[in-house]
């Protein structure tokens, strides 16, 4: 009987081992997912670059500090995947015409 209580619950999810909340984690991680998935969608889109590239660039800062302070296999997970969205979108919004393109310059 004793054993049973001292074993952690787990049965709630399959990458949080912890049973501890996480709201900073996983804001960051739901930012970071929504800010990648955004970016890559926008970026087929050649007229959206300001947009695709702006949104990759945040949600790679994003990701970045989420993965620098993420607890959990279920946290570092889902930024990653957030993180890879944001480079793709990112860089092709880059090709298709940057951060500041037909804004500055000329």
């Amino acid at each position: 009987m004793a054993q049973q209580a001292l074993r952690p619950n787990t049965a709630g999810s399959l990458f949080a081992s912890d049973g501890k909340a996480h709201p900073v984690q996983d804001t960051l991680m739901v930012v970071t997912l929504v800010l990648g998935l955004l970016s890559f969608i926008t970026s087929f889109f050649h007229g959206l670059h300001l947009l695709t590239s702006w949104t990759g660039l945040v949600g790679i800062f994003t990701g970045a500090y989420g993965q620098w302070i993420s607890v959990t296999t279920r946290e570092r997970t889902v930024l990653i995947l957030g993180l890879g969205a944001s480079g793709i979108g990112f860089l092709i919004g880059m090709a298709h015409g940057g951060l500041f393109g037909g804004l500055v310059g000329g």
